[in-house]
């Protein structure tokens, strides 16, 4: 069974199915620069339209690429400090578009 809503794919070959914040801090935390040097999270589905990425840098930290062809976004940034990527990137998939996903309504008591 795939993931519900989208993977996240290490160069060694990890996976994780809709990773939860945690999941991503313990596959970021797992990157090096020799053989595991990059994550990508992006739907199950033949030609996605948005994807993320986690790269290490040779100069220490972590590039992160963020890219939704539907909403013209693509943003390129770096930072050292993993729970920081692991929790923003958490918050962007949260409002990416899954068919099927039921939609939140908030409502002011």
């Amino acid at each position: 069974m795939g993931a519900q809503y989208y993977g996240a794919d290490s160069e060694n070959g990890d996976r994780i199915d809709d990773p939860s914040e945690d999941a991503l801090f313990m596959m970021i935390s797992d990157l090096n620069d020799s053989d595991n040097t990059f994550v990508v999270i992006q739907p199950d589905e033949d030609a996605p339209v948005w994807f993320a990425s986690v790269a290490v840098l040779g100069e220490g930290g972590y590039e992160v690429v963020r890219r939704d062809s539907t909403r013209n976004e693509h943003q390129v940034t770096t930072s050292s400090n993993i729970n920081d990527i692991a929790r923003d990137l958490t918050v962007w998939l949260a409002a990416r578009h899954f068919p099927g996903r039921p939609t939140r309504h908030i409502t002011d008591f």
